[in-house]
């Protein structure tokens, strides 16, 4: 085949030029944005003043990264039906977000999972663990995004997947380019960057679905009996289920494990759940969850047809040799239909895709630290607000700094695998907690500590110790064997666990007589939305600090005893 041949795929010239010219595009809106931010409320959030639909159309940037089109889309191209298992679950999981997430949070926090976990529970050792989960679970899905960017630029460049060295000097200037999105627009530019990339992509995803369908008459079948042909390995399996996870009884519990981290992973990713706080009313945030449904439903419809039709025209074993590995099915089928100019057009935009969701990640990383932490833990909410900023962007080169050397080491693994593994984490530190804490009376600061350091402890250690870093041909590490934990996703333990070590510390832990009032505070303002404009992001230092000074609201000081 004509691509198995090239060297390199289109024209490096034209490739890079393109590329080039969506950089620039980007960076002009950035610099154009981030004027204004002058806050941390415009830093943050944008100032909450997108409207539902525009912060919907975000959210869908946001959530349709390069493991949503890059990564799926070569697994569906290698894998079939078992590929599009990835979508099916991660699209049911803006369910999960509709009805236990968005509303709720924006009426109880104002910029972070902190302020909405510390509303009724001890302030500093929850903004702690909720920080700590939140940078962890950032650095993670960074390294899948930077990961799957180097290798489409590589693929770009005509970087054979043997040079190791020059495929991670690629992902080292990803990491710089986003760093500046960061550290220049703030929120609201990373939000109009989001905006911007997301129709971009939805307009290419139908291009390339309605041009596939087009050479097929707009038969279905046809396309996927092309591909059947054109895949003599697999055959019909890539039509039906198991040929990715019905191999073993093994695999099949490792699909549950992926579905149960797909489900309710992406409502618990810290990036996606500070969106919410962009908008100005909880009502509005419900809005944006259903315009992102409708958005990312339609996309993944797209992402099918590219993922057979690369089977069809590429074929699963030119993807699998390409630089990039899976993760170039979609840029070279758009290279075997349009030539060297879709192909510039398909990774330019796979690639600004790639640079706003790693920007998004690094600023809810950094705001988190900065707000959470340095703000409200180490200054016990006495920082100024230029100061918070000025930690967060600094927060932010060093979390951009950490992303490019796990992108180097993941580099030419499948980005919607490790997506999953980092929704895995996601949902095992943050689900269970932020349930508890909306809709359990009882719940208290042991039980969410129990539940957030055992669940992203647990999560964190079955992945090191998973095949996805050890021990098989596919893992990051090769050459290495410390694989003790069966499962290359670990959502089927963690995540339970973490639901039940909440209801461990909570019952064990002690009881705080303050709670009732506090919980009945949260439930009124979680469901009415009275009070959360303008509230103050910490609770004022009080003149005498009482026995457990954790409340979100100030408590009243009791009379003195008469003499």
């Amino acid at each position: 085949m004509l691509l198995a041949q090239a060297p390199t795929v289109g024209n490096p010239t034209v490739n890079v030029a393109i590329f080039g010219a969506f950089v620039a595009l980007t960076l002009v809106v950035v610099f154009r944005a981030g004027r204004g931010n002058r806050t941390a409320a415009q830093y943050y959030t944008g100032g909450s003043a997108f409207t539902g639909p525009q912060n919907g159309v975000a959210l869908a940037g946001d959530y349709l990264s390069a493991a949503a089109f890059l990564g799926i889309a070569g697994a569906v191209a290698v894998f079939g039906y078992d590929g599009l298992l990835y979508a099916i679950g991660s699209f049911v999981a803006w369910l999960v977000a509709l009805l236990l997430v968005a509303e709720w949070l924006r009426n109880t926090g104002r910029y972070t999972m902190g302020d909405v976990l510390s509303y009724r529970l001890r302030q500093r050792p929850v903004r702690s663990a909720a920080a700590t989960s939140t940078l962890l679970v950032s650095v993670l899905y960074l390294i899948a995004q930077v990961a799957g960017a180097g290798g489409l630029i590589a693929l770009l460049l005509g970087i054979p997947n043997s040079n190791r060295f020059a495929q991670s000097v690629v992902i080292a200037v990803v990491g710089a380019v986003m760093i500046v999105y960061v550290l220049v627009g703030g929120m609201k530019g990373t939000t109009w960057v989001q905006i911007l990339k997301a129709n971009l992509l939805i307009v290419t995803g139908l291009v390339l679905a309605a041009w596939l369908l087009g050479r097929y008459a707009f038969n279905f079948s046809e396309l996927l009996g092309a591909a059947v042909e054109n895949s003599p390995a697999t055959g019909e399996a890539l039509l039906v289920p198991g040929l990715q996870y019905g191999r073993t009884e093994l695999s099949r519990i490792d699909f549950i494990s992926l579905s149960l981290a797909a489900v309710l992973g992406p409502a618990s990713l810290p990036h996606i759940l500070m969106r919410f706080y962009t908008v100005p009313t909880a009502q509005e945030a419900r809005r944006s969850v259903v315009w992102a449904i409708w958005l990312i439903g339609g996309f993944f419809l797209c992402v099918l047809v590219i993922g057979y039709g690369a089977s069809a025209l590429v074929g699963a074993e030119t993807i699998m040799s390409s630089p990039g590995a899976s993760n170039s099915a979609a840029p070279l089928l758009a290279y075997r239909l349009g030539g060297e100019l879709l192909l510039g057009i398909v990774a330019a935009v796979a690639f600004a895709t790639i640079l706003a969701v790693v920007a998004g990640l690094t600023i809810t990383a950094s705001a988190s630290f900065a707000h959470d932490v340095y703000a409200n833990v180490l200054r016990k909410g006495r920082a100024e607000p230029a100061d918070e900023v000025r930690v967060a962007r600094r927060t932010a080169v060093v979390v951009g700094l950490v992303a490019v050397g796990g992108g180097i080491l993941a580099n030419g693994q499948n980005v919607a695998v490790l997506v999953s593994l980092a929704f895995a984490v996601a949902a095992s530190a943050n689900m269970a907690s932020l349930v508890f804490s909306l809709f359990w009376k009882r719940f208290n600061t042991t039980g969410a500590l129990y539940s957030m350091y055992g669940g992203m402890g647990t999560a964190l250690f079955l992945v090191i110790v998973s095949p996805a870093v050890s021990g098989a041909p596919t893992s990051m590490l090769p050459n290495a064997d410390f694989a003790l934990f069966p499962l290359a996703n670990p959502g089927i333990v963690s995540i339970p666990l973490s639901f039940l070590l909440g209801v461990i510390g909570t019952l064990i832990g002690p009881r705080d007589d303050d709670a009732q009032r506090r919980f009945a505070e949260m439930e009124v303002r979680a469901l009415t939305g009275a009070g959360a404009a303008g509230r103050p992001a910490s609770p004022p230092a009080p003149v005498a600090q009482p026995p457990r000074g954790d409340s979100f609201a100030p408590r009243p000081t009791p009379a003195p005893r008469p003499r």
